[in-house]
């Protein structure tokens, strides 16, 4: 199958097989809820043991009484047989990682609420987890040496002695984006638990590697943990002891994945820019540059892909990649003498968790398909994918669950645009459902197969008979740099126009009622769906998370400026500075336009698209006289994260949408144990 074009491709339909009791009385598969989604397991974090015959994963579960999901380490034969859980501690364990030998596992786990994360040791063999570190800090970002010797980490420097009688004195006056501690590499050596600095300096290690033979380090080093300040990364190399420092980079953009090729010759990274590395806001690129320092080498100037991760081969003669291309991720082969690309992977999935093993020359991932959220996998170079886990086998079994496929049409320019189609469990041709439109977050990203997120919960509104589409409008990754860039100057220039195009599709083939639609989004979908309500009126009703209202405010707020900088053409507190630019984007500066009923999701902790946008647009949008609610989550970031948040937003959303497209009232579905309590409901007030 081809790599390259957009595909209409038909996931596999769901055969729903009516079982017979006399065979077990095994009940037919039923519709998903909110809850089952929130109470999927995840898995990630896959480690193959250095001789192929285990793996190690996280599993995450849910926790109601304690309102949050933990972690805990399990391992399984790569046959996929003895699978176990290894670790049970009471806040949960991750970042498990095998030493060279197999023999032990090194894991991060917080043993108690007043303590740091440190290092744990475990015997591959059984026995009790030793804590390795008594670091002042929480450690993370493991690595074994590969002589077993030394493990390494990252942590923040500990506050002074007058930094922390200032702390319990309450003395706390902090100077705001200055209150932080630089994040050092450290390694602690196993035999002793003696630990001792790599780096230090003026600068935090936000990413390294270690040399295959582990004489060298790779860095991407910052000015700053700040996340706002990455793109000021830069990378480096030293000796394996952090002495004999060089830098190999000196621009404005941010790289990612440092590594050393095979002979210590060569540095490979990622980054969003272009051969000259002077601009950022491209589809990720693959680079070399010497370990000596000189020219950088960009390596597949010409896929268009996201070429997100990637892992020299054991000879070091290609580079193997895990790349967005839309709708689905590839595995590919780069060959670094001519740049020639090869298709190693190429399904209907989305792959997760990948680390590639080049003693073995064998890919570890997790595989989301519209039957599964993400079982762990391998691959030989040239094989087929093998499938370790069965953790989600019994989903088809139990839910009946959406067709999914993926569906092209004609944006307002004629540029094609790809997205992924939801269709109702009882869908009949010829009839035309009430749709759900629902744009993904970045805006530099992509819908792909396999959605599973209780945040979007199409498994629900396909149980109660809403379509959804689910469009990668113009500003996603995978479908070249023109695609991607046509946000650089003005944030909503083809996307909503992308997005409308689609639902006049979907009507114009005779599926969608256009009287009955609703819109919805995160993050960048947030800042659509303020778009789209102050562009059109033809959503019956919108719910806007994390949505940004003016864009002028946002810039300030933002822990991030990176994207917007590009985005209008400048910072808006420059000379002469573009601030036509911003206001006309800013969804604020039209929202006398907004005639549908909305709902604003926001975490009140959020760095990234701050509470305040939420209040800027829900407070324009009242002041229309138009039915709304702003819903703040207390102790909530960038994405809701507690489960009864998670499960809030899921109901009020349905509740709104079932109010104001259907005509109906909704059942709020409640935390497992409490379904006697009256169900929450939603005011008919402003």
């Amino acid at each position: 199958m081809s790599t390259k074009g957009l595909r209409a491709v038909c996931a596999v339909a769901h055969v729903l097989v009516l079982l017979s009791p006399l065979a077990g009385g095994a009940q037919s598969p039923r519709a998903m809820t909110i809850v089952d989604l929130i109470e999927l397991p995840a898995l990630g974090d896959a480690q193959l043991s250095p001789d192929g015959g285990q793996l190690l994963f996280v599993r995450s579960e849910t926790d109601w009484e304690g309102n949050r999901t933990v972690r805990h380490i399990w391992r399984v034969d790569a046959d996929g047989s003895n699978e176990l859980q290894l670790t049970r501690g009471e806040n949960g364990e991750s970042s498990p990682r095998w030493s060279h030998d197999g023999t032990r596992i090194a894991f991060l786990a917080d043993r108690s609420d007043d303590e740091p994360t440190q290092i744990h040791l475990l015997r591959n063999a059984g026995g009790e987890a030793e804590a390795l570190t008594e670091h002042p800090t929480s450690v993370s970002n493991i690595a074994w040496s590969p002589d077993g010797s030394w493990i390494y980490f990252v942590a923040a420097d500990e506050p002074s002695p007058e930094e922390k009688a200032k702390a319990d004195a309450h003395d706390d006056v902090f100077a705001y984006d200055e209150d932080y501690e630089q994040r050092h590499l450290w390694r602690v050596r196993v035999g002793s638990g003696e630990a001792e600095r790599v780096t230090e300096g003026g600068f935090s290690v936000a990413g390294y590697e270690l040399s295959r033979d582990g004489s060298m380090l790779t860095q991407q080093r910052s000015p700053n943990p700040l996340f706002g300040d990455f793109e000021r990364s830069e990378v480096w190399v030293t000796a394996s002891n952090g002495s004999d420092a060089r830098r190999l980079t000196d621009n404005g953009v941010a790289e990612r994945g440092s590594q050393l090729s095979p002979d210590n010759e060569w540095v490979l990274f990622t980054s969003g820019s272009r051969s000259d590395l002077g601009e950022s806001y491209f589809n990720t690129n693959l680079f070399l540059v010497p370990a000596t320092g000189g020219e950088i080498r960009e390596l597949a100037p010409e896929l268009g892909y996201g070429l997100d991760q990637a892992a020299w081969s054991g000879d070091g003669s290609r580079i193997f990649v895990l790349a967005n291309a839309g709708v689905r991720d590839l595995v590919l082969s780069v060959d670094v003498a001519d740049g020639a690309v090869e298709t190693v992977l190429d399904d209907d999935h989305a792959l997760g968790s990948w680390s590639y093993l080049p003693e073995l020359d064998r890919h570890v991932f997790t595989r989301r398909m519209s039957t599964s959220p993400g079982d762990v996998w391998t691959m030989d170079s040239g094989g087929s994918p093998r499938q370790v886990t069965h953790v989600h086998d019994d989903i088809p079994d139990r839910f009946r669950l959406p067709r999914e496929e993926v569906i092209t049409w004609s944006g307002e320019d004629g540029q094609e645009v790809e997205g992924l189609l939801f269709y109702p469990l009882d869908y009949e041709e010829g009839t035309r459902y009430p749709l759900v439109v629902q744009t993904h977050g970045g805006p530099a990203s992509s819908d792909q197969f396999g959605e599973w997120s209780s945040s979007d919960y199409v498994q629900v509104l396909a149980a109660h008979g809403y379509m959804v589409l689910k469009p990668n409008y113009r500003g996603s990754t995978g479908y070249g740099d023109g695609f991607l860039r046509n946000m650089v100057g003005s944030y909503f220039d083809q996307a909503h126009l992308d997005v409308m195009a689609g639902v006049d599709h979907l009507i114009g083939l005779g599926m969608v009622d256009g009287d009955r639609m609703a819109k919805m989004g995160w993050s960048a979908g947030g800042h659509m769906t303020n778009k789209v309500i102050t562009f059109t009126d033809r959503f019956k009703a919108a719910s806007s998370g994390a949505g940004a209202a003016n864009w002028v405010s946002m810039y300030a707020q933002s822990d991030v400026r990176t994207y917007r900088t590009p985005w209008f053409g400048g910072a808006p507190w420059e000379a002469d500075a573009p601030l036509d630019v911003y206001w006309e984007h800013s969804p604020l500066k039209y929202v006398s336009n907004v005639t549908t009923p909305t709902l604003f999701l926001v975490g009140q902790n959020d760095a990234r698209v701050p509470m305040p946008q939420s209040v800027e647009m829900w407070r324009g949008v009242k002041h229309q006289g138009v039915d709304t609610h702003l819903y703040v989550a207390p102790r909530e970031g960038h994405g809701w994260q507690e489960l009864r948040h998670r499960l809030f937003k899921s109901n009020v959303e349905m509740d709104w949408f079932e109010r104001w497209v259907m005509e109906r009232s909704w059942t709020w579905e409640t935390v497992p144990g409490e379904e006697d309590e009256e169900p929450a409901t939603i005011s008919d007030g402003g």
